[in-house]
């Protein structure tokens, strides 16, 4: 009988402990398992080729925003009202609410940068060098809405975006500072773990980060984190600094989604060419005129 009873208060014990073992090694709830992405063949790097997208309001305003008719408004009687130029648009051209990607939800901008900022917004129509078509630099490109490929290879990864027929490379080996500044600027890459760093500067100091005039001057520095989620999530981190427009660095961060459709490829957009009259329209021996006036406008 004693015997017995020792065996089964082991039994009993062992159960116990392999319970507790079981316990100490399995995830928490809200802390899964680190995820570990496939390879690139021949390397220990995760392979990140494929087509992303963002899905977010990002490109209409990096920080918080409420829905509100246009992007260009003017003072109205009971509130501001859409600019003359951009009535017909309508709905169309109305700005949809959306939760900010800034840390904190501040840019910490100077005081004279915080008042050109306003004047950007301002005059958003003739000033963003999206409505131009220019190439829209870094990081704008990755959350613009349109879908963006990462090709890779093992000293090499480039990125192909739609709009303005955008490329980049990331240079994974040492290539030298960058001859010249320009709106995409010079991509250094780097792994941290599954974490792809990418540091990029040399830029010209002409884009914008949205479409509410949040800008930047030359002195542009970005550091780009790219990490893996799932096979199907990337999450995108950015430090932002620029210490002529900026009193400290500040930092952005979305989720990037991997595009499933079976027969997906990117299509070419040189909107360039839809432009034209926008940026050359004054050239015409008789230029169009550059406002609606056929449209009444409520005073």
């Amino acid at each position: 009988m004693r015997n017995h009873f020792r065996d089964w208060t082991l039994v009993v014990a062992t159960a116990a402990v392999v319970t507790i073992l079981s316990l100490a090694v399995r995830p928490t709830a809200g802390q899964p398992q680190a995820y570990r992405a496939a390879r690139l063949e021949g390397t220990a790097y995760p392979n990140l080729t494929g087509i992303w997208q963002a899905l977010n309001t990002a490109n209409y305003d990096l920080q918080h925003h409420a829905a509100r008719p246009a992007l260009a408004l003017r003072p109205g009687p009971l509130g501001p009202v859409p600019m003359t130029e951009v009535l017909a648009l309508g709905a169309v051209g109305g700005v949809p609410a959306g939760v900010g990607v800034v840390e904190g939800n501040e840019i910490p901008y100077q005081p004279w940068a915080a008042a050109q900022r306003k004047e950007n917004s301002e005059n958003w129509l003739t000033r963003d060098p999206e409505i131009k078509c220019y190439l829209p630099g870094v990081p704008r490109a990755t959350y613009l809405p349109y879908p963006f490929q990462i090709i890779q290879s093992t000293n090499k990864i480039m990125i192909v975006y739609e709009f303005a027929s955008a490329t980049r490379t990331i240079h994974m080996d040492d290539v030298g500072p960058s001859p010249v500044d320009t709106w995409m600027g010079q991509s250094v890459g780097r792994w941290e773990g599954d974490t792809l760093v990418v540091d990029v500067t040399s830029f010209n100091g002409q884009t914008w980060f949205d479409r509410a005039g949040n800008f930047h001057s030359d002195a542009l520095h970005v550091v780009e984190r790219y990490t893996p989620l799932s096979a199907h999530h990337l999450m995108y981190e950015v430090t932002i600094e620029d210490p002529k427009v900026f009193t400290r660095p500040w930092k952005i961060r979305m989720p990037l989604y991997r595009r499933m459709e079976s027969n997906l490829q990117l299509s070419e957009y040189k909107c360039v060419e839809f432009v034209e009259e926008l940026m050359y329209g004054h050239l015409r021996k008789v230029p169009l005129p550059r406002r609606l006036t056929a449209i009444p406008v409520i005073q």
